[in-house]
């Protein structure tokens, strides 16, 4: 009984955090259109975005700078998919297809994960998670409206994709870190993800041309002129710390897939801010959508988590047996 009661704590935990991560990374977006629409690319803000995070967590990283010499590969592949990857190729795919078809090949990601699980790690997969992925893409389809703008574009989609599996590797690095008899701490891992993130799209980005005089002024948020450091400052320590955070602790209270789901979330916070901030109207396809999302993500959440299978319950095997695939058949 108190096996069960700490497993649905944690998972209760980790699904707060999921859904405090998946509106700090929706609520980006808002911020961030003002500050393009006065006169920033949107790799310039990306870059100040990541680099502004990375100065903020620098004491975290001299504070953890053990994990340099104890999991090198850990964060230089955190840092290269998690953030640098999943940036760089999302804002190089925008630039040849649709935003809505960009941002729902990208979410593909929880479905990414299952396989990465199921085939590849060759662990249980539960019905929920996968009933939950089915749903919340389907509902993202209806969010992101990708009927309105289905242009082919091969190396647009293949971009997409990669920002697709650059999310893969986020969300399974992030489990990853709490394996073994020394588990990383996550503080650590981000910090440096950031870091590395801000070097690489220092190099992609070249910031030293951005026009930093935008920074100084104000930008328009839904008829209000507020100044753009504020923006920048929400961005960085909301959109950027906060969610990567709360995101990476929820992967590893919940798992992979389960946390890959709720984040699907994030398109429909992101369309729900714009509508309130931006005044962009929803549709009704829209508003069923992010319904339908919602539905996908308590289903997911219903799950096990990954704590709860290494505990043997004998009383409970035969449901278990039920409710997964068994990497075996």
């Amino acid at each position: 009984m108190r096996i069960s009661e700490g497993h649905s704590q944690r998972r209760n935990v980790g699904l707060g955090l999921a859904l405090v991560s998946a509106f700090a990374f929706g609520g980006s977006g808002v911020a961030a259109k003002p500050l393009i629409e006065a006169g920033l690319a949107p790799l310039e803000v990306t870059w100040l975005r990541v680099t502004g995070a990375a100065l903020v967590l620098l004491p975290l990283a001299w504070r953890h700078r053990g994990l340099l010499t104890r999991r090198p590969g850990l964060l230089v592949g955190f840092g290269l998919l998690g953030v640098a990857g999943v940036q760089a190729c999302y804002f190089a795919a925008l630039s040849r297809i649709p935003v809505g078809v960009a941002m729902l090949v990208e979410y593909l990601a929880p479905a990414l994960v299952l396989g990465w699980v199921r085939f590849v790690q060759r662990r249980p997969v539960s019905r929920a998670a996968v009933i939950g992925v089915v749903l919340a893409v389907g509902g993202l389809a209806c969010v992101v409206e990708v009927w309105s703008g289905l242009g082919f574009n091969l190396l647009g989609l293949l971009l997409a994709l990669g920002a697709a599996f650059c999310q893969v590797g986020y969300f399974v690095l992030a489990d990853h870190g709490s394996d073994g008899q020394d588990p990383a701490d996550p503080f650590g891992v981000i910090a440096y993800g950031l870091l590395i993130g801000a070097v690489v799209l220092t190099v992609i980005g070249r910031p030293w041309g951005m026009d930093w005089t935008v920074l100084t002024g104000r930008a328009d948020l839904a008829g209000t002129r507020v100044p753009a450091l504020a923006l920048l400052a929400w961005i960085v320590l909301v959109a950027t710390v906060i969610a990567y955070l709360t995101g990476v602790l929820s992967v590893r209270r919940l798992s992979p897939q389960v946390a890959g789901v709720v984040a699907c979330l994030e398109a429909v916070i992101a369309t729900v801010l714009a509508w309130v901030l931006l005044d962009e109207h929803l549709g009704v396809a829209q508003v069923v959508g992010g319904a339908v999302v919602l539905s996908g993500a308590l289903i997911a959440q219903t799950s096990t988590p990954k704590a709860a299978t290494a505990e043997p319950v004998a009383a409970s095997a035969p449901v278990e047996e039920e409710r997964e695939f068994s990497a075996g058949g």
